[in-house]
């Protein structure tokens, strides 16, 4: 007699199998997850679109978007292209501020 988990009712070869088919199991509900999240996201997307379209101030709409994207598109830009500065320099220059408030 087998399980739905396709091991044996007395548990033998289950080690292996179990956990090849759970990865298994896994990866279908993930891909299904995924398939549900992209179905509910278009049509979402779809129906934001038709308000949209439907709107008389589209134009502006879509000027205060493009404003938007500058925006975000500045701020990711100066997170991630600006480089701290080094350690060992920052560490440097309070020595030298501690050395001249000693020596004034």
């Amino acid at each position: 007699m087998t399980s739905q988990s396709g091991g044996t009712a007395a548990g033998e070869g289950r080690a292996g199998g179990a956990a090849r088919e759970g990865t298994d199991d896994g990866a279908v509900l993930l891909v299904a997850g995924l398939a549900d999240l992209a179905v509910s996201t278009l049509g979402t997307a779809a129906g934001a679109l038709r308000g949209l379209l439907r709107r008389s101030d589209t134009g502006r709409l879509v000027e205060d978007a493009e404003q938007d994207l500058r925006a975000r598109g500045r701020l990711a830009l100066d997170r991630y292209a600006a480089v701290p500065p080094a350690h060992l320099e920052v560490l440097a220059q309070h020595v030298l501020e501690r050395r001249s408030r000693a020596d004034g």
